[in-house]
C-alpha cells in the first residue's frame, strides 16, 4: 500500500506525464493545421484549370509535364520497390532465424538504408544511371533512385504488419496440414493486407514529395511532356522549385497547394483502408 504522500506524488507525475503529452500532441495539430491554412490562403486562389491542365507556352506555365512525370515515377519506383520490399519481408518474418547471421547484415543493410540523406541517393542516382550506364537525365533512373530510398520503408511496414497477424493463425494452418508457403501466402499475407497496403500507399507519398534525388537525375524539364520513361521530366515536387526561384511565385504555392492535397489524400486513404480491411472486408478475395 501506498501512503498518502506517495500516492500524491505519484498522481502529481502522472499528471505531468498527461499534461506534457496533451501539450505535445496540441503544439503539433496547432503546427500542421498552421501549415495548410498558410498554404491554401497563399496558394488556392492562384488555382486555376490553365494551370492544371493547360498547355505549357511562353506566357503560361501548366503542372501537366509535373503530372504525367510524377505518375512514371510512382509506377517505376513502386513496381521496382513494392515486390522487392514485400517478399524481403517475408523472408525475414518467416522464414530466415531470428539469430541468423545472414539475417543480422540484412538487418544493418536496412537501416543503413533508411539513413542515408536522399542527396547523396541522389548523387548515387547520377553518378551510375546518368553518367556511368550514359542514360542522360531520366524519369526511370530517377524512379529506380528513389525505390532503393523508399525500399527500408516497405519492408520494415510489411515486416511489421506481418508479426502483427496472430501465431495462433499460423498454428491452426498447421494442424490442418498446410504446409509454411501456403500458411504465408494464403492466411498470413491476407491478414497482414491492412498494413501492407498502408506502407505502400505511405510510399507514395515519399516519392510525391521527394525532390532533391529527383534534382540530378530527371533533369528538371518542366515544359515538355515527357514521351516515355528513359525521357527527362518533371514532378510536382520540382515544379515548386523551379517556379520559386525563376519568379513564378504565385504558380509555386498553388503547385504546393496540390502537392500538399496529394498528400494529405493519400495519408487519409492509407487510414480508410486500413480500417476498411481490418474489419474482414475483402480478405481472402
Amino acid at each position: 500500500m501506498l501512503s498518502d504522500a506517495s500516492f500524491r506524488r505519484t498522481r502529481r507525475v502522472y499528471y505531468s506525464f498527461r499534461g506534457g503529452a496533451y501539450l505535445g500532441m496540441g503544439i503539433s495539430l496547432l503546427a500542421l493545421i498552421g501549415l495548410v491554412v498558410y498554404i491554401l490562403v497563399k496558394g488556392a486562389p492562384y488555382l486555376s484549370w490553365d494551370l492544371l491542365f493547360g498547355d505549357y507556352t511562353s506566357s503560361s506555365v501548366s503542372l501537366v509535364p509535373a503530372f504525367i512525370g510524377t505518375c512514371y515515377l510512382i509506377l517505376i519506383s513502386l513496381g521496382i520497390a513494392a515486390p522487392i520490399g514485400i517478399f524481403a519481408a517475408v523472408f525475414l518474418s518467416e522464414y530466415a532465424a531470428a539469430n541468423s547471421k545472414i539475417v543480422g547484415v540484412i538487418r544493418v543493410a536496412i537501416e543503413t538504408l533508411s539513413g542515408i540523406p536522399s542527396i547523396v541517393y541522389g548523387l548515387f542516382g547520377y553518378l551510375l544511371f546518368v553518367f556511368y550506364l550514359n542514360w542522360g537525365y531520366s524519369l526511370v533512373g530517377g524512379g529506380i533512385t528513389l525505390a532503393l530510398m523508399v525500399l527500408p520503408t516497405i519492408i520494415r511496414g510489411v515486416e511489421e504488419s506481418l508479426h502483427s497477424v496472430p501465431r495462433s493463425l499460423r498454428e491452426a494452418s498447421f494442424a490442418l496440414g498446410a504446409g509454411k508457403s501456403a500458411t504465408t501466402f494464403k492466411i498470413v499475407l491476407p491478414c497482414a493486407a491492412p498494413g501492407i497496403l498502408t506502407s505502400l500507399i505511405l510510399s507514395i507519398g515519399r516519392v510525391l514529395s521527394e525532390s532533391a534525388v529527383l534534382l540530378v537525375t530527371i533533369g528538371m524539364v518542366v515544359n515538355k511532356n515527357p514521351v516515355t520513361p528513359l525521357s527527362p521530366g518533371t514532378s510536382l515536387a520540382l515544379d515548386i522549385y523551379y517556379f520559386s526561384s525563376y519568379g513564378y511565385r504565385e504558380e509555386a504555392a498553388a503547385t504546393a497547394v496540390v502537392l500538399l492535397f496529394l498528400v494529405l489524400f493519400l495519408d487519409g486513404l492509407a487510414l480508410l483502408v486500413t480500417k476498411w480491411l481490418s474489419k474482414g472486408k475483402g480478405y481472402g478475395k
